[in-house]
């Protein structure tokens, strides 16, 4: 099953300079618990934006067409068409979309949940984004966590087609 995984401050920001916007804790063990033993797909920057180092206990696949790349151990490397092909053939694990923006804007029309936490804070600097939800006929299901940090409120939910 293909499900998106995404942090996003309240305008649907996720980034930026190839950052993510905050590290709330609470969010971060979601993630990791959330995607443990599963398959994770992401584009060549989110990749490096974690230092260019496969998430330990995951599957790792990144969308790239650079070569330098396709040589790390533990991560399978393709272009969009061959990472189409890889994602039809898993039928054991769920496939979790990670990021970026274009990433998440190619895989979300089949995606069947998504896990967004939002945090209620408006940054200033932003260049990526997390496209609607609703926009994709997605509407929220459940609250999964809710919390504080560094003063702003954030909330952990799930939304499905």
């Amino acid at each position: 099953m293909l499900k998106g995984i995404v942090a996003v401050d309240r305008c649907n920001g996720i980034g930026y300079n190839n950052n993510l916007l905050f590290h709330i804790p609470e969010d971060m063990k979601f993630f990791k618990q959330t995607t443990m033993g599963n398959v994770v797909v992401m584009g060549r920057k989110t990749f490096e934006s974690m230092g260019s180092k496969p998430l330990k206990g995951r599957n790792n696949i990144v969308i790239t067409s650079k070569d330098s790349l396709k040589n790390i151990p533990d991560v399978v490397c393709g272009s969009i068409e061959e990472v189409d092909k890889i994602i039809k053939i898993i039928d054991d694990r769920d496939i979790f979309i990670i990021g970026g923006s274009s990433v998440y804007e190619h895989y979300i029309d089949q995606c069947s949940v998504l896990y967004i936490t939002v945090y209620y804070k408006k940054y200033d600097k932003v260049d990526s984004y997390f496209p609607s939800p609703y926009k994709h006929g997605f509407h929220f299901d459940r609250l999964i966590h809710q919390g504080k940090y560094d003063d702003h409120t954030y909330k952990i939910t799930q939304w499905i087609k």
